[in-house]
């Protein structure tokens, strides 16, 4: 989506014959967005991608929604709902709505099996671990605290180095992740503005087309629904493709804060969009230079969005017990902000050292029972003073 990329070999225009050297011809698949008139890549596989063998039902279990959780503040430790399984199995949901979906996942084994997330893109936030994006555009290297894009219908696999300690907070988006707008100019490109830039990104490298005749399993995901497709052909057997339809990485080491005279919203910490939510990332940075500045955040009052912070590295200024992989939800209409002497103990500090990614939604999220199982019980009274 970021920029437009060719790699290997293509036919010189779209839609025409590209012959291999006997004579037979390569299968052009156009993988397109909104129909035919959004962004698309045109892929060409050694053979037709519809070749299947058998469809079956498949389950996985990511966790079933909580009926009567109250409207309130939440803190728990996302740690607590761990359970086993690779890339997309070990996945614990944990909010939902109909735009976007949340989970958790402690991943503690490796598999041979294909997926394919086919009704929503996937933001995969890479915790912990070490591996590569396996896909049909090519090897994409994933480092710790990556950000792996990742649009709906890829096939893909997530491999990793070891399974030691493997944690991934996933974003799963019903309409398309998006560079925010305001970061590019007219013509695409990121502007000087933009908290990061093209040479930031990193995209697959095609390799060898894997030509290989056999029974390749596909475990695929519509909504909450699972198949298992059974495919003819290995479908990592691309020749070439082009477009700006494909998965690509950012680190979040590499985003560059907004310094203010006085603190500045958390909508100055953007990194992604999409329909109805967006998201943020807090990073290390130095503090307002006001001479009265309060770092800490003002307290506030989220009237149209439910806040989700997912806590990554650091020592988080307005609040005490928080470990790498807690969360927050602060929920629309219920205010909240720094515990009591937070605000105080931040007055002159110069900078901070943090990691946080955030959800912003514009629509109320469901609970499901692993927040019931994780969460502080006693969180809305730690704005109590002793």
């Amino acid at each position: 989506m970021p920029f437009y990329v060719k790699q290997g070999q293509v036919p010189s225009k779209r839609h025409i014959a590209f012959e291999k050297e006997n004579g037979e011809l390569y299968r052009e698949e156009l993988f397109s967005t909104h129909g035919f008139s959004n962004i698309y890549s045109n892929k060409y596989h050694h053979n037709m991608p519809t070749k299947a063998i058998d469809v079956a039902p498949y389950a996985v279990d990511h966790g079933e929604a909580w009926q009567d959780a109250l409207i309130q503040n939440y803190k728990l430790d996302s740690k607590k709902s761990d359970t086993t399984g690779n890339f997309f199995s070990a996945r614990n949901k944990i909010f939902f709505n109909n735009d976007v979906a949340m989970y958790t996942a402690k991943v503690t084994e490796c598999t041979e099996e294909f997926y394919r997330n086919a009704y929503c893109d996937e933001v995969i936030f890479v915790h912990e671990g070490e591996g590569v994006l396996l896909s049909e555009y090519g090897e994409l290297p994933v480092n710790k605290w990556d950000y792996l894009v990742i649009p709906r219908g890829t096939i893909y696999q997530l491999k990793f180095n070891d399974f030691d300690n493997v944690r991934l907070f996933v974003i799963e988006s019903a309409s398309m992740v998006e560079i925010p707008k305001h970061f590019r100019n007219e013509y695409g490109q990121l502007t000087e503005s933009a908290p990061y830039c093209e040479r930031d990104l990193r995209v697959p490298e095609l390799k060898q087309a894997i030509v290989a005749k056999g029974e390749f399993p596909l475990v695929c995901k519509f909504g909450d629904k699972y198949q298992l497709t059974t495919l003819e052909w290995h479908p990592f057997d691309l020749v070439g493709w082009d477009g700006l339809v494909y998965p690509w990485a950012f680190n979040i080491t590499e985003y560059a804060p907004k310094v203010g005279k006085i603190h500045l919203p958390p909508s100055d910490h953007l990194v992604f969009t999409a329909h109805n939510f967006v998201v943020c990332n807090f990073v290390p940075r130095l503090y307002d230079f006001h001479e009265k500045s309060i770092p800490a955040p003002y307290y506030h009052n989220n009237i149209d969005s439910d806040e989700v912070l997912y806590y990554v590295d650091g020592d988080f200024m307005s609040r005490t017990g928080i470990e790498p992989g807690s969360m927050t939800l602060h929920q629309k209409g219920v205010p909240h902000g720094p515990q009591p002497g937070k605000t105080e103990a931040s007055i002159g500090k110069k900078e901070t050292y943090e990691y946080a990614v955030m959800v912003d939604t514009f629509a109320p999220l469901q609970l499901t029972t692993h927040v019931q199982q994780c969460m502080s019980q006693d969180y809305n009274r730690s704005w109590l003073e002793n």
